[in-house]
């Protein structure tokens, strides 16, 4: 299938030809992956497939071994992940990284500030004492759509999985890059929270033109946030396209979704 983007625009992300190896294991071989801009595009496969591997690689948590990662029109292959944050690239974790001495809204706040001040281009470590009320206005509005309204003012460390899974979500759309790449974002929580979820990442990506590359394993939030999807098995491409085309595909149906 093809891996074209979607649109006649230039892809925000194109990675070309990825090889990744664990010592003598080699764990992506020859990935190829566009991500337009303003896009949804899901990469999905069975456990051990390479997806986590793929989003290290893309957002500069490691180097790959061979191939070229293009960003905004920039090669950032042998970029940091630090240097590819400050060129729009934001990502979650399987397992969520927050602030847990401070409160869920704080670290909502953190997250607000920090973006504010990288677009006024300012500098240093401290935050504002007494955040504005627009910083306070799209905390709550951020805690409310994922349901940690009633949380907002209890330590982050104390919440439960599905919580704090939230919270990450909430810092990372809080960052509004121009790519969130979300690593199983709706891991952990109840089919309604995850319904929540996905809508609020859709309702985030429409009104801000926010590109999204996600891993996940709900079929439900993978068919509902997808313009384009992509099949990893064994660490290699096997389908990407629209997602009812790559649902159909023979291969994908016996690998991953299973028949019928």
């Amino acid at each position: 299938m093809s891996l074209s983007a979607p649109s006649s625009a230039a892809p925000l992300l194109a990675a070309r030809g990825l090889v990744k190896f664990y010592g003598k294991t080699q764990v992506l071989h020859d990935v190829s992956i566009d991500v337009a801009p303003g896009e949804a595009h899901v990469v999905i496969g069975p456990n051990g497939a390479g997806k986590t591997t793929l989003f290290k690689a893309v957002s500069g948590e490691f180097p790959v071994d061979g191939g070229e990662i293009r960003f905004d029109d920039g090669n950032v292959t042998k970029l940091a992940g630090w240097q590819r944050v400050r060129r729009g690239v934001g990502r979650s974790f399987q397992v969520a990284r927050i602030f847990g001495e401070m409160t869920t809204a704080e670290n909502l706040i953190v997250a607000v500030e920090a973006r504010e001040r990288r677009t006024r281009g300012g500098f240093g470590l401290t935050f504002r004492i007494s955040p504005r009320h627009g910083t306070l206005a799209e905390v709550r509005r951020l805690l409310d759509g994922l349901g940690l309204g009633p949380r907002a003012d209890d330590p982050a460390k104390l919440l439960s999985h599905g919580d704090k899974k939230r919270l990450e979500l909430a810092m990372s759309l809080a960052l509004r890059p121009k790519l969130i790449m979300l690593d199983e974002p709706t891991a952990g929580m109840s089919p309604g929270d995850r319904t929540a979820a996905a809508e609020l990442i859709d309702e985030t990506r429409r009104a801000h033109g926010l590109a999204f590359l996600l891993t996940e394993h709900d079929m439900g939030v993978v068919f509902g946030l997808a313009q384009r999807l992509t099949v990893l098995h064994h660490g290699r491409v096997i389908a990407s396209g629209e997602p009812a085309a790559v649902r159909d595909d023979p291969t994908v149906k016996e690998v991953y979704l299973g028949h019928g």
